[in-house]
């Protein structure tokens, strides 16, 4: 048993107080799944699931920057100073049906002694892996859920947590250690959170996914223990201390590459500031004209859209002949007929945006106008770089040179 709500609501109080080259191959593919699209049945872009969206990356972004502060007493070098209050305010203006994001990436993994298998989705934006208690009240009906006494390697830490999706949704419960396993690969003792509550909009429903696993750096864990990755890497699980993301013909790779999904050399970006992967983008470049340069952000699978900064992104939209959509100042269209020729520079190598993944849809206003995948973002000071872009390449992570890069797809 997990314990049940009365519990971990009472114990919460205390918890919230408190140069190109080609790397070794070798490692284990993990296919992964999508859930749906970012566009209506009538391609038309779904714009309660895209403000959806960027509502729920600002939140976890932002919730990181807490936990960071927290963990080693210092402010992340991109948190902007009352930005939290300020995102709060914004949203809970907003009653959003699907807080965690309209798309997401997830595949398997197990958990325990015996194992049990959830579905996950592996999220470079998140700190954190949790999973669905046993105990979980009606909110978790249609996941699998996480029996700790089932399990011979499950120990109760006895600390709580809360995750927080955004919109004012969230996952609350306790925090064990088990053996968590993906294609093989198994980190033992490793810590993760079993809730026993589920906000309305992480039904089954609407989060496909049982749980999620972070993939960014321990300093903005909510826990302050090791990540997955960085767990099997410690315990020299891996043949390298990387992993990788494609998605045509979706897979993650964990400790290595697969030659087969990418073709010449890798570019890299140095991470400017462990926590996130925070790197620095080159150049944002709009019909072959270098329109901004030296802008920094945030490698995140767990989102579809790129975040930018509102004056970054309105003089982008500027060059490209882009408006702004008068419902939402963070949202810009372009003529459908004309859509702009859009590319990411990294280390001197230029990256397409495909006008497919950068073109979300027809505005539902007006069918002749088209939504773009950049959208402004009032409460971060750095750019989030979502699946639009890394859709367009082969990602590769590498936690020991602390860099991301990138290559072209087979």
């Amino acid at each position: 048993m997990c314990f049940n709500l009365a519990t971990v609501i009472t114990a919460l109080p205390f918890f919230v107080a408190a140069a190109p080259q080609h790397p070794k191959q070798g490692g284990a593919a993990i296919p992964l799944f999508k859930r749906s699209s970012l566009a209506n049945a009538d391609k038309n872009a779904n714009f309660g699931a895209l403000t959806s969206q960027a509502v729920a990356t600002t939140a976890k972004i932002l919730r990181g920057f807490d936990n960071f502060e927290r963990n080693t007493g210092l402010s992340h070098s991109s948190a902007v100073k009352g930005a939290r209050k300020r995102a709060s305010g914004r949203l809970s203006l907003h009653a959003f049906a699907n807080p965690a994001g309209p798309r997401l990436w997830y595949g398997s993994i197990t958990v325990g002694t015996p194992p049990q298998i959830y579905t996950v989705m592996f999220d470079t934006g998140s700190r954190h892996a949790s999973l669905i208690c046993v105990d979980c009240d009606t909110t978790c009906d249609g996941h699998a859920r996480y029996d700790p006494a089932l399990s011979s390697t499950s120990d109760h830490v006895g600390v709580p947590f809360i995750v927080y999706f955004g919109g004012g949704e969230s996952a609350f419960g306790l925090q064990y250690t088990d053996n968590v396993t993906i294609v093989g690969l198994t980190a033992t003792d490793q810590t993760l959170g079993a809730a026993v509550h589920y906000s309305q909009g992480l039904q089954a429903s609407q989060f496909d996914a049982d749980g999620i696993v972070g993939m960014a750096f321990q300093s903005i864990s909510g826990y302050n223990q090791s990540p997955f990755f960085q767990t099997l890497v410690s315990q020299d699980q891996t043949d390298e201390p990387v992993f990788a993301f494609s998605f045509k013909d979706p897979e993650l790779y964990i400790g290595g590459t697969n030659p087969e999904k990418y073709t010449g050399d890798f570019t890299y970006a140095q991470v400017i500031y462990c926590g996130y992967w925070k790197v620095s983008i080159d150049n944002v470049v709009g019909n072959g004209e270098n329109v901004l340069s030296n802008v920094v952000g945030i490698v995140d699978t767990g989102g579809d859209l790129i975040h930018g900064l509102p004056e970054q992104v309105a003089a982008f939209y500027e060059a490209i002949g882009g408006t702004v959509l008068p419902a939402d100042h963070h949202f810009y269209t372009f003529p459908c007929n004309a859509v702009p020729s859009v590319s990411f520079t990294f280390g001197g190598t230029s990256f397409p945006i495909s006008a497919d993944t950068f073109n979300i849809g027809p505005s539902a206003e007006d069918a002749s106008l088209c939504l773009g995948a950049i959208i402004a973002n009032d409460f971060l000071s750095h750019w989030i770089v979502g699946t639009v872009f890394l859709s367009n390449v082969y990602t590769v992570f590498d936690l020991a040179n602390q860099r991301v890069g990138f290559a072209a797809l087979a």
